[in-house]
């Protein structure tokens, strides 16, 4: 039995035992660094009480690549629920459009990483085992840091400081063939974000600089929104070619409404999406 049918079916069981949702944990209150001058270049961290390498998993905010934060767009069960796994977490936020490019956003992603690295010591992360996690236009941002080495090395970083990338049912890793598809809600959005000139919406697409190297792992998340299925299979598709491993986790979820619930609930245990990125990490960790 596939991933998509196991969740299907977990999900189904569940509501047929009428299972109780499992209240969400709260982390204690992180720490917050600053990676860059600006105000937005901060960054929150929470750690294994008395971690000395714990593993790290960096997660990156949506919102059109114009709006959201690391205070309101990320889930309020995930952090307690990578530190009881012995993980540390961080939450970063990024200059939003149009005060800043999306090339500036994925510096900052990468900036956000090298400022926790050099301090991996006396933070109580091991820098040798690192995942980047991102959620709708973050999705896109991970994805993008993990196939165009540009950004980490201008970070001073490398692919070989990245063990993973989890994006999270983003839909713009091929920028044109998405923009092209957009409907007249979303189309703005993007052109505000990526332009007009076809040369820079290429650039800017992971799909579309997939070919090795690239960082070692994937695991692509969607819910059922055919957008975002067409994009995650198309950028696993390129990874493929290029040798670099790659899962896909299709979850139950329609629209925006899905869109938002698979970002709100992961970490929940009794979400579907929960178990998979536990074994995703767990193995990715292990190497």
């Amino acid at each position: 039995m596939g991933i998509v049918a196991k969740t299907l079916v977990a999900t189904a069981a569940l509501a047929m035992l009428g299972a109780p949702i499992l209240a969400r944990q709260r982390a204690d209150a992180p720490q917050t660094i600053a990676y860059g001058s600006e105000a937005l270049q901060r960054l929150d961290l929470w750690t294994p009480q008395g971690a000395q390498k714990a593993p790290l998993v960096m997660f990156v905010h949506g919102g059109g690549w114009k709006r959201g934060s690391k205070d309101n767009a990320v889930s309020r069960a995930l952090p307690a629920h990578l530190l009881a796994q012995g993980y540390a977490f961080a939450a970063i936020d990024y200059r939003l459009v149009p005060d800043a490019s999306v090339e500036q956003q994925a510096a900052d992603v990468a900036a956000a990483l090298a400022a926790l690295l050099a301090r991996s010591d006396s933070l109580g992360i091991d820098r040798g085992r690192v995942v980047l996690m991102g959620h709708s236009a973050g999705a896109h941002l991970v994805a993008l840091v993990g196939t165009d080495e540009q950004y980490l090395r201008a970070a001073g970083l490398s692919f070989a400081d990245i063990d993973g990338v989890i994006p999270n049912d983003g839909a713009a890793y091929d920028v044109p063939v998405q923009m092209a598809q957009a409907g007249r809600f979303m189309a703005r959005t993007y052109t505000q974000a990526f332009g007009t000139e076809v040369v820079r919406q290429r650039a800017l697409s992971p799909t579309l600089n997939a070919a090795a190297p690239n960082a070692p792992a994937f695991l692509l998340l969607h819910v059922q929104r055919p957008d975002g299925i067409a994009q995650a299979d198309a950028l696993a598709e390129a990874l493929r070619r290029a040798g670099t491993r790659v899962e896909i986790g299709s979850f139950p979820g329609e629209g925006l409404r899905g869109h938002a619930e698979i970002n709100r609930k992961l970490g929940e245990p009794d979400y579907p999406a929960t178990a998979l990125v536990d074994a995703w990490l767990a193995k990715v960790f292990a190497n």
